[in-house]
């Protein structure tokens, strides 16, 4: 089932410290791509590779995407 990021999310990822985690929609909603796009930039080394959180769980750090993005607007 498909997520729907809001605007908050968004700002909230803004104020989150480096360490904070996000879950793959938010991470879609800022390289504004599908999960499938996700998954294949990280396969390829486009995206940094998530954290394991649990088994069924998987996160970004917001640091590690901060970069992902800095990278990309050079």
């Amino acid at each position: 089932m498909a997520q729907r990021v809001t605007p908050e999310a968004l700002e909230n990822f803004k104020a989150a410290p480096d360490e904070a985690f996000v879950k793959i929609p938010v991470v879609q909603a800022l390289f504004a791509c599908s999960a499938a796009t996700v998954w294949r930039r990280v396969r390829d080394g486009k995206l940094p590779s998530p954290v394991k959180l649990s088994e069924r769980s998987t996160a970004w750090r917001v640091g590690d995407l901060r970069a992902a993005l800095a990278s990309l607007s050079q």
